[in-house]
């Protein structure tokens, strides 16, 4: 079992050479892109989405690896969560693979190894660096592709931080670092939170910035919490 210790973030598509090229001045070890085509599963009811659990297949230069992610928890942006991975010979599911613990009640559902089936889809070019940030390892992923579940589609276009090894705060010190350059901001939704949304049939969202709060020079702490919360509000209808 693996901690994923990760922060992610939005990249408007015009920034995105930009972006690259002020990756590059970080000094880290380059990684040139490379195709990662992944298959995420789940049952008619849901079973997985509703145990806060996340099962895919990966496949990358003709190797495949079986992930599943269960319930973690997010702090700051700073997502935590606990995966477990398993290599495979060929693209196909193996849950018996899988540790016990993964499993609610200590063992493997009966019935759910036969009623799992292909629900979504990503695939996207991952380009890394890895670098050391006051002793700590992080890996840096740009992601350019696209989800996609039945006749709809959103674009891929995100940067993740991933801590390796050491602190969480050295991730989130490079953060603050990044966020200096234009056309980045901080994301919350998962790759697979986005695939879920469009399986349900729901059309594709557009990714827009949040709007920022401006409030009047001479506002007192009451009207500037009454408008920080009619902007909660906003943002969550």
């Amino acid at each position: 079992m693996a901690q994923e210790i990760e922060l992610k973030f939005i990249v408007n598509h015009d920034a995105v050479d930009a972006l690259r090229n002020h990756l590059h001045t970080l000094g880290g070890e380059h990684h040139a892109p490379s195709q990662l085509l992944n298959i995420y599963f789940e049952t008619p009811d849901n079973w997985l989405r509703r145990h806060d659990m996340g099962l895919r297949i990966r496949g990358e230069n003709g190797r495949y690896e079986m992930t599943m992610k269960i319930a973690g928890r997010v702090t700051g942006g700073l997502h935590q969560r606990p995966e477990y991975n398993v290599a495979l010979s060929e693209p196909v599911l193996d849950l018996t693979q899988l540790p016990a613990e993964v499993w609610p009640d200590g063992n493997l559902p009966a019935g759910l190894a036969s009623s799992v089936q292909p629900l979504f889809s990503t695939d996207f070019y991952r380009e890394k660096w890895c670098l050391d940030v006051d002793g700590s390892r992080i890996e840096i992923a740009l992601d350019l592709g696209d989800v996609k579940a039945g006749e709809f589609a959103e674009p891929i276009c995100e940067l993740e931080l991933e801590l390796l090894r050491g602190d969480t705060r050295a991730v989130l010190k490079l953060a603050k670092q990044l966020l200096s350059q234009t056309g980045l901001r901080q994301g919350s939704l998962s790759k697979a939170a986005r695939g879920y949304h469009l399986a349900q049939g729901n059309a594709p969202r557009e990714n827009t910035p949040t709007t920022i709060l401006r409030t009047a020079a001479k506002a007192t702490v009451e009207q500037g919490l009454e408008a920080s919360l009619d902007l909660a509000l906003s943002q969550w209808q």
